[in-house]
């Protein structure tokens, strides 16, 4: 594999671009704004989402997707999940019937409740002969680009594919395991971003570690039920995809998810804290997303229910914590 093509060119893919490059001939890095992508290409930098981070020589920026796709033996998708079948859509009649695809994507499709592999398929079927891959674990895109140690889990329903793309992908400072477990990879990459806006929401109320560790644990414990009544396997919620992605994402200070939870625990609303963001939470659409699974499949998710009512009907979060103490006992 000497040609990757990268959709999305946000903080992550854009470190995914920079991590790499040690490994592909070229890499092609798509962007919507045309105007950005000149700004890239010509300082070598994406400053508005990853400053200060020089963009690799093979590393072409580009606001074309049919050209970026075009002849690219793995095509990485990072789009934000709102966008993935529009930007799937438009590119699919061009990219390589062989390709490798990759989806890098932690989040659900709010209307359909589909998992991004499963939007791949619905709109590259016929188009493209190999299953979709999907890569998550704990990462934060400025620890990849700075060349950080770091560990994921790449999964696909065919072994061989996981397996290649592994090889394919593995650097000096960035591990790749392969899985088959793709439904537990991914709902465990989109659910901990409803439990770290939860634990954000405790720091925002000025509570203690007590109460993180308690909401990380109890909201693990959703994860998995809710993950495993889907097909997922157990094992995979308690490994990278899962509870290491979840440890990150809910403690660590470069958590966008994490952010909303701390200004809503202070005060802020809603639609004033999103508008302020440069990148997308995700944690929002698929709080809503897995409510409705949950109500779909009759699974008892309390805490997700609690961070609907708290970012959709504009619950006060104090109150949504006292009712989860005082729901009734039971035995974990």
């Amino acid at each position: 594999m000497k040609r990757l093509a990268i959709l999305g060119a946000g903080s992550w893919g854009t470190a995914l671009a920079i991590a790499l490059a040690p490994r592909f001939q070229t890499i092609r890095l798509w962007t919507r704004d045309s105007s950005r992508a000149a700004e890239i290409s010509a300082t070598r930098e994406n400053a508005r989402y990853l400053p200060g981070f020089r963009l690799p020589p093979q590393i072409a920026v580009s606001a074309d997707g049919e050209s970026v796709v075009a002849n690219a033996e793995v095509l990485l998708a990072v789009v934000p999940s709102a966008h993935l079948r529009a930007v799937l859509a438009s590119v699919g009649r061009h990219v390589r019937r062989d390709a490798y695809l990759v989806s890098a994507t932690k989040g659900m499709e709010e209307e359909r409740l589909c998992r991004m592999s499963e939007v791949a398929a619905e709109v590259l079927r016929g188009r493209i002969a190999k299953p979709t891959a999907v890569v998550s674990g704990p990462t934060f895109a400025k620890e990849i680009a700075a060349g950080e140690p770091a560990a994921v889990v790449i999964a696909c329903e065919a072994l061989n594919i996981a397996e290649e793309i592994q090889q394919a992908f593995s650097t000096a400072t960035l591990r790749f395991y392969a899985s088959t477990d793709v439904t537990g990879v991914e709902l465990g990459a989109a659910l901990k971003n409803v439990i770290a806006i939860g634990a954000g929401i405790c720091h925002g109320l000025g509570l203690g570690s007590n109460s993180v560790a308690a909401l990380v644990t109890r909201g693990l414990a959703e994860i998995t039920r809710l993950a495993t009544a889907l097909g997922a396997r157990p094992r995979t919620l308690s490994g990278l995809a899962g509870l290491g992605d979840l440890v990150l994402t809910a403690t660590g200070d470069l958590s966008r998810n994490r952010f909303v939870g701390i200004q809503l625990g202070q005060g802020r609303p809603l639609d004033e804290i999103l508008a302020g963001m440069t990148m997308i939470a995700e944690g929002v659409g698929t709080c809503r997303a897995a409510y409705r699974l949950g109500a779909r499949h009759a699974i008892d998710l309390p805490i997700i229910n609690e961070m609907y009512e708290i970012l959709y009907r504009a619950k006060d979060p104090r109150l949504a914590i006292r009712e989860l103490m005082e729901r009734p006992l039971t035995s974990e």
